[in-house]
């Protein structure tokens, strides 16, 4: 696994997949790149640079953990670009990735090509994600064998009263079928202390952030599930409206993980918009 160094000393790996272009992709989680896999079969249209971020994977943890800080990732992104030679970047977060490249935009805006935000997070500009908007989306599963148990939990957990987080882990894919529980169980973030710094004080400054992105020349793409709860398609779609040239792509029938959902839908518009 090729590794580099970034700007602190900390020792980052990533994983290489496929030929052509390089494409930056960078985990949610945060956790390693493991769950995304080759996305789909994306691989088959650009080489995929797959970072592990700090503290997880082969990535090695900081010194300093204050380091694992969502802005401070940043820092990361720009020492992979340099280690790859680039001049420019085309770069797909997924999840909580969305928020480290988007930062990484605000603040490098020259040193982007194309810019993929897969099941997007919002926390970086600020757009807040509202438990009606959660329900309206989680009864759409209704049908589902799942869905009682699941969506007492989501009841819960959004009203503040309890619930178990994992009850409704059905409702971020889009068929809870024996791939996904164990893409689930492979997925989950391992290092407790990255988790606890990423968004600690200071890690968004959304203000400014939606600033810097209103004069982002870069075009965008923001693809999210029908059914995605962490990034539902009305967010995606404002989320969309903060940059001069953006997409949305709504995947049907897909949750958080659409590549997985429907591999042949998500790579088609994937690699359609990099190709554009």
């Amino acid at each position: 696994m090729p590794t580099f160094t970034a700007t602190d000393g900390t020792r980052l790996a990533h994983r290489v997949a496929g030929h052509g272009e390089p494409l930056v992709c960078v985990p949610g989680g945060p956790t390693d790149s493991a769950y995304l896999g080759d996305l789909g079969g994306l691989s088959a249209h650009r080489r995929l640079i797959l970072l592990d971020l700090r503290g997880t994977g082969r990535s090695a943890p900081p010194a300093d953990p204050g380091t694992y800080r969502c802005d401070r990732l940043v820092d990361d992104i720009e020492a992979l670009r340099l280690h790859l030679g680039l001049d420019r970047v085309d770069l797909l977060g997924h999840s909580a990735g969305t928020n480290i490249v988007t930062q990484y935009t605000a603040r490098f805006p020259e040193r982007v090509g194309r810019l993929a935000l897969i099941g997007p997070s919002t926390r970086a500009v600020g757009i807040h994600v509202t438990g009606a908007t959660r329900r309206e989306l989680a009864l759409l599963r209704y049908q589902e064998p799942w869905f009682p148990e699941a969506f007492t939990a989501l009841q819960s957990l959004i009203d503040g009263s309890g619930g178990d987080p994992e009850a409704i882990a059905p409702f971020f894919w889009g068929r809870w079928d024996e791939s996904a529980r164990k893409h689930h169980a492979a997925g989950r973030p391992g290092n407790t202390q990255a988790v606890s710094h990423f968004g600690a004080d200071g890690a968004f400054t959304p203000e400014s952030t939606r600033a810097a992105l209103a004069g982002c020349r870069s075009p965008v793409l923001l693809l999210t599930g029908q059914y995605d709860l962490n990034s539902p398609p009305v967010s995606a779609a404002e989320f969309a409206g903060l940059f001069p040239d953006a997409a949305l792509a709504v995947q049907p029938g897909a949750g958080h993980y659409p590549w997985l959902d429907d591999p042949r839908w998500f790579v088609e518009a994937t690699a359609a918009f990099l190709a554009d």
